[in-house]
């Protein structure tokens, strides 16, 4: 038996019920409103599909991807793109296979797994605090990096292996550091920045004070590794990023909506029944991983992962953290700012960490510019 009850029409009730009954002309229908579609499975299950997001994804995988091919061909002995397709499925000679293969291939994929890694991670980062500015390179994590690999060229004089592990211990120590001092019922997102900016403030001292004490050889290799760069990247390097990256990408994704309602406060989140601290905390595992091994891969490469992000919201102008389209975003800049700097200024010559910290730097002006007329800083 049902009952009939009757309540006023206020501006609340009315808004709350064209929502609703828009959401279930889209489950039956199977459109979502503004360009999302929902999707359902014969056991009743639903999923809803941003279809502009997954078409910004699938442009930029093939912007990345047309550049890796492109950067493959670039250098002393430069190959056609369609020669370097055809030795990729193992079609070229000799000479070509061993330059793609054993020289080129590795370097790509690094600057693939790196790009994507500080996108994600830098979208993890943004979400969690609810801030633009909530980026590595901002945090200090990157400068936490680079104190590890410093403290291994400099006092130990390590071996490129050594240089990598210390590096991903440096991030992981100033990612655990910045959470702790930042805690206090819970990591507010202002708060989580500028504990971060004060970290990364003591950490450019430690880095120019370990400069100071090293000896002209350690104090040239140790500035090339500051810089940023994809050159004489291996095999060696891709391995762990890639094993890395598939161990948490699922993690992260599961994940996803927690995050999601994370933006919207913990008061929030809480009343919806998601797991705030366990959520948080679990993400910014991942994206303190993702940044160290990334940064430990290629060195500290800059403002990938404060403009990925940005740049991925803009395209899908869709809510959210937009983790697969920064993902892509940042695999997409990190490839096609190599392949610039390579056709600019010729192989080698230029590290890729110039071209992002220069474009990125240009890209924080004018973020924080927007951020001020538009009252929020």
């Amino acid at each position: 038996m049902k009952t009939a009850v009757n309540t006023p029409d206020t501006p609340d009730t009315a808004e709350a019920g064209g929502a609703t009954a828009a959401s279930d002309r889209a489950a039956r229908g199977g459109e979502g409103v503004r360009g999302q579609r929902v999707l359902r499975t014969p056991g009743g299950l639903s999923l809803r599909l941003d279809v502009r997001a997954l078409i910004v994804v699938g442009l930029l995988l093939v912007v990345a991807l047309a550049a890796s091919v492109l950067l493959i061909g670039t250098g002393d002995f430069p190959i056609s793109a369609l020669d370097v397709l055809r030795t990729l499925v193992g079609q070229g000679n000799a000479g070509q296979e061993f330059i793609v293969n054993e020289l080129r291939l590795p370097r790509v994929l690094v600057g693939l797994l790196v790009g994507a890694s500080l996108g994600l991670g830098g979208a993890l980062f943004q979400s969690i605090s609810r801030n633009p500015l909530g980026s590595p390179d901002v945090l200090g994590l990157a400068q936490g990096s680079t104190a590890g690999a410093l403290t291994v060229i400099v006092l130990l004089s390590g071996s490129a292996e050594q240089v990598t592990a210390g590096a991903l211990a440096g991030g992981l120590l100033t990612g655990t550091a910045i959470y702790v001092l930042a805690w206090k019922r819970g990591v507010h997102g202002y708060r989580l920045v500028l504990v971060g900016i004060g970290v990364s403030a003591i950490l450019v001292g430690i880095n120019g004070y370990l400069l100071t004490k090293a000896d002209l050889v350690d104090a040239a290799r140790a500035v090339v590794w500051m810089t940023g760069s994809l050159n004489g990247r291996g095999w060696e390097q891709v391995w762990p990023l890639l094993v890395l990256c598939v161990a948490l990408l699922p993690l992260v994704l599961v994940n996803a909506r927690g995050l999601r309602m994370l933006e919207m406060g913990d008061d929030v989140s809480y009343a919806l029944g998601v797991r705030v601290e366990r959520v948080r905390l679990v993400l910014m595992l991942a994206a303190v991983l993702l940044t160290a091994a990334a940064t430990a891969a290629a060195g500290p490469v800059a403002f990938v992962a404060l403009t990925a992000p940005q740049l991925a919201r803009r395209l899908t102008r869709s809510p959210g953290p937009n983790l697969l389209p920064s993902l892509c975003m940042g695999a997409a800049l990190l490839v096609t700012a190599d392949w610039a700097s390579q056709r600019l200024f010729g192989a080698d010559q230029l590290p890729v960490g110039v071209v992002t910290g220069v474009l990125g730097g240009v890209y924080l002006l004018w973020l924080l510019v927007t951020e001020r007329k538009a009252g929020r800083i």
